[in-house]
């Protein structure tokens, strides 16, 4: 056996002429007295089996969604039918099984847990539990027993058949009701027995109390459990329609179905706006009106109250909102507005699409300004109220403060409540550019002007509440201020500003 040397031989250089080039060494291949390995033989395909008509229409009835049993996993219907197939198969007895009146594994796996289960009079605890509920006693649902039983709890043998064990004699209370989860601690008493005086005199002393309350209401009620006596309404009997004739309510944030008592229908409450009406305008009291209109907008949602009429209280209350600055009651009405005017169920949609506008420009908020942008028609372009809101986005967008707020003194509606809200932070850019640009002083008057004062005391007092108290000068030609020196101050204001957009606003 000869072997290939692990190294090249190289002759010693004597002289620094470039070596000629030397023929590649061919390499030795390896030899071995083993003979080469055989190919293995290429495997043989299984022959495809060709199954039954009937076989295969048994599948697709056992894995059709009709035939879906709730509790049987598709994991264990597979193995069954798995398992049914093959034990035909094994038997030679596809042809002669009638597979059409076969039942399928799911229902196979149903009857199997069904006949598991043990009958009620066998359990020792069926006497006293025959009141209980499935699903308070963590019984089954559809036959199924609960992953959380164990199969020991019920092959148990009976309690009084054996002698209780001796952690058992200290505990006089069943072992089965510890498990058993009440909703209320009073229901257990009932059932057990404990505390039944006292908790039962407590429980009339509440009952009278709310009777007081809700005299129509709970006289209807059946004595019994504190569920079963509260005003709970089951939630498939649809809409409430409200029984109500009060103008006025408080509002409550419902934390139970709503009491057709307290609830006032849709004649009642077109006679409460107008009540709401003209005590705003003689009264002004915001936070009476907001309650109240809260109150109202409750009533429409509960009774399913969806039109023209509903429109209209969201926009007068999304109007008084703006006007007193209360940013949350506004996106609340708005966001319903929205979709109410998606139902076209009429009102001002295009007035109020110019305030959404104005308020992502104060919210700097460019991805739902975009989507806002993208769902206006050429129609509403041309809306006055939608026109001026897109010439005052391009401005701030093009730097033109000049055209801004010629546009804040233009604005319709009631879009400069919501303008007011960041006309402050863009005097702030704009001053930052003029004292950049106008050097060394400027005129008051000039300010006043180009950023839409009223006077020029309402410019000073704005300049004074931002640092700029020791740059004014009072001169011939009038009040001038220092640009050149206190255009730093500015700056840092302006970068306040902008840093937080209190979006909230609520009141």
């Amino acid at each position: 056996m000869s072997y290939a040397s692990a190294y090249t031989s190289v002759s010693a250089r004597k002289t620094f002429a470039r070596p000629p080039p030397s023929e590649p060494v061919q390499p030795i291949p390896f030899q071995h007295d083993m003979a080469p390995a055989a190919t293995p033989p290429p495997k043989k395909e299984k022959p495809k089996r060709d199954w039954p008509l009937p076989v295969r229409q048994y599948v697709q009835r056992s894995f059709a969604a009709e035939n879906k049993i709730a509790g049987i996993e598709r994991e264990e219907m597979e193995i069954k039918l798995k398992q049914i197939i093959s034990e035909a198969a094994e038997s030679n007895n596809l042809m002669h099984i009638d597979w059409e009146s076969l039942p399928l594994p799911q229902q196979m796996l149903r009857n199997k847990r069904a006949t598991a289960l043990p009958s009620p009079a066998k359990l020792p605890w069926s006497d006293n539990f025959s009141t209980l509920t499935v699903k308070e006693t963590n019984g089954t649902s559809n036959g199924i027993i609960s992953k959380k039983r164990k199969s020991s709890d019920l092959a148990s043998t009976p309690f009084e058949d054996e002698a209780p064990p001796p952690w058992r004699t200290t505990n006089t209370m069943n072992v089965f009701e510890d498990r058993i989860s009440y909703a209320d601690k009073r229901q257990r008493n009932d059932l057990t027995g404990k505390g039944s005086s006292k908790s039962h005199h407590n429980l009339e002393k509440r009952k009278r109390r709310f009777e007081d309350g809700y005299p129509k209401f709970q006289a209807s009620q059946p004595c019994g459990s504190p569920r079963e006596t509260s005003p709970m309404r089951d939630v498939d009997q649809g809409p409430v329609v409200g029984r109500s004739q009060d103008l006025e309510k408080k509002y409550f944030r419902l934390t139970s179905a709503p009491n057709p008592d307290t609830v006032r229908p849709l004649a009642v409450l077109e006679k409460t706006l107008e009540h709401l009406k003209k005590k705003w305008k003689k009264e002004n009291n915001y936070s009476y009106i907001c309650d109240q209109f809260k109150s109202l907008r409750q009533d429409l949602t509960v009774q399913h109250i969806k039109s023209e009429f509903t429109v209209n209280v969201y926009e007068i209350h999304a109007r008084i909102a703006l006007e007193k600055g209360d940013l949350g009651e506004y996106n609340q009405c708005q966001t319903q507005l929205r979709a109410l005017y998606a139902q076209i169920l009429g009102g001002h949609p295009t007035e109020f699409k110019a305030y959404r506008i104005l308020y992502f420009i104060h919210t700097c908020n460019r991805t739902d300004m975009n989507d806002v942008l993208a769902d206006l028609t050429p129609a509403e372009k041309k809306e006055a109220a939608i026109k001026h809101a897109l010439d005052a986005r391009s401005a701030l967008a093009l730097g033109n403060f000049h055209r801004f707020f010629q546009l804040y003194l233009e604005t319709p509606n009631m879009g400069a409540y919501l303008m007011d809200m960041f006309v402050g932070r863009e005097r702030l850019a704009a001053l930052s550019n003029i004292c950049r640009a106008y050097k060394p002083d400027v005129k008051l008057r000039f300010i006043t002007e180009e950023l839409g004062f009223e006077s020029d005391e309402e410019s000073a007092r704005f300049l004074c509440d931002h640092g700029g108290q020791t740059f004014l000068e009072e001169r011939e030609d009038g009040v001038r201020l220092l640009a050149g020196k206190v255009g730093s101050t500015f700056e840092a204001a302006k970068s306040a500003a902008f840093r937080k957009v209190d979006i909230k606003g609520q009141i």
